[in-house]
């Protein structure tokens, strides 16, 4: 049977446990800190806008879908959506991240998964988000979350500061994103085995098996499994407990300018 831990009860446990910066706080973004996907409010604004052709949004309905059937690595799918931005200037795409956050993703922040990473700030603890989202849309809930270091991925640029369409390797996610946790806690000596780890995803049960306190968050079915063979507990949050719900994003994402 799976676990379930109150919110109250998770608070308690955080504000009563040890302090300092050896403690690791270990965030996912998507589906953890905020209702959904980051990444497709991305995609809905570059077809608002037009900037889209039919091929690229054809194209990474495509391979969101062969990802989704198990058809595709994630680091194919991830490259994939960034050739479609080769050529683009770096700064400007960071602009138009915070733009999009502040109009569309500030809103689907999990006010109480607000709370989760203010009682850790309190303690003293090192706050990390480790997401495999791209830094253009992880950086600005980080910052609003008054989060300073941030394990995702990253474009590659050259020289001028424009896409060359690749992503810098080796790729966050799963295993990988495990690792780079590692290599953060031996950097900033972090004991892993008095730090949490806070995601959904069925990947980051990696990460959950290292850390001592793996807190899923809404795990999707393969991570809800493993919680309850592990006896993990499981915190749930719901677009209700949001600063506001999505509210109709596709409607919105579509008539907006």
């Amino acid at each position: 049977m799976i676990t379930q831990a109150t919110l109250a009860n998770h608070l308690d446990d955080v504000s009563s446990g040890p302090t300092g910066a050896r403690v690791g706080a270990f965030f996912d973004l998507d589906g953890t800190l905020v209702s959904g996907f980051t990444a497709t409010v991305h995609a809905g604004h570059r077809i608002q806008t037009r900037k889209a052709s039919l091929g690229e949004v054809l194209g990474v309905l495509e391979a969101s879908l062969r990802y989704r059937l198990g058809r595709m690595e994630f680091e194919r799918l991830v490259v994939r959506a960034a050739g479609y931005l080769r050529g683009d200037a770096l700064a400007e795409l960071e602009d138009i991240g915070e733009y999009l956050f502040r109009r569309h993703i500030e809103t689907r922040v999990f006010a109480q998964m607000q709370d989760v990473v203010r009682a850790h700030q309190d303690r003293g603890h090192s706050v990390v988000m480790s997401s495999s989202a791209l830094a253009i849309h992880a950086e600005p809930v980080a910052r609003f979350l008054g989060i300073h270091d941030v394990i995702c991925n990253h474009f590659e640029v050259d020289a001028g500061g424009r896409l060359t369409g690749g992503v810098v390797t080796p790729v966050v996610w799963g295993a990988g994103k495990a690792a780079a946790v590692g290599r953060f806690a031996a950097e900033h000596g972090v004991d892993l085995t008095e730090s949490y780890f806070y995601a959904d995803g069925d990947e980051d049960a990696a990460l959950m098996r290292v850390v001592g306190h793996p807190r899923p968050v809404n795990p999707r079915a393969g991570l809800a499994a493993e919680a309850e063979r592990q006896g993990w507990p499981v915190l749930r949050v719901s677009a209700g407990q949001a600063r506001r719900g999505p509210g109709g994003l596709l409607r919105r994402l579509a008539g907006d300018r």
